[in-house]
C-alpha cells in the first residue's frame, strides 16, 4: 500500500468525546432537568462538531491526494479508498441529521423518554447513545423482531 494512503489512517482508532465527563445527578434532581438537558445538548453539539471536522479533513485529503496514477492497480486502490471514505462520510451525514433531530427534541423538551412506552431511557444509555429514542427494553424487542422478520 502507498505511504500516506487513506487505509493507513483508517486503521488508527479515532477517540470520540475526549473531553467527555459523565453527568452526575445531584441529590433530589429531577430526570431531564435543565442542567441535564444542557449536558446532552453540549454532548451532541460536540459530537456534531467532530463529525463536521472529519468531513473537512476528508475533503482536503481527497483534494490533496487525488492523483492520476499511471498504474491501473494504484488508481484502483485510490478509487477504492476514496469510495470507502465517502461511504463512511455518508453514514456520518445521516448521523449529523439524527443529531440535529435530537437537538430539536431537546429544545422542545421531548428528550430522554422512550418513544414507545414513555419510560425514562436513562442517563447512562443516553451518554452511550445520545440519539437513542427507545429504552433498552423496547430496543431489545425491536431488534428481536427485526431478526425474526428480517425487516
Amino acid at each position: 500500500m502507498r505511504p500516506g494512503s487513506m487505509a493507513k489512517t483508517a486503521e488508527q482508532p479515532r477517540e470520540r468525546f475526549t473531553n467527555f465527563t459523565p453527568y452526575e445527578m445531584k441529590k433530589g434532581e429531577e430526570y431531564m432537568s435543565a442542567e441535564m438537558l444542557e449536558h446532552f445538548k453540549d454532548l451532541l453539539l460536540q459530537w456534531k462538531q467532530e463529525l463536521m471536522e472529519e468531513v473537512d479533513r476528508t475533503m482536503h485529503h481527497m483534494q490533496e491526494d487525488a492523483a492520476n496514477y499511471a498504474d491501473p492497480s494504484d488508481r484502483a486502490t485510490q478509487e477504492e479508498e476514496f469510495s470507502l471514505e465517502l461511504r463512511t462520510r455518508d453514514r456520518e451525514r445521516k448521523l449529523i441529521k439524527k443529531i440535529d433531530q435530537t437537538i430539536d427534541r431537546i429544545d422542545k423538551d421531548d428528550y430522554g423518554f422512550c418513544d414507545q412506552c414513555g419510560v425514562e431511557i436513562g442517563i447512562r444509555r443516553l451518554e452511550a447513545r445520545p440519539t437513542a429514542t427507545l429504552c433498552i427494553d423496547c430496543k431489545t424487542l425491536a431488534e428481536i423482531r427485526e431478526r425474526q422478520t428480517g425487516i
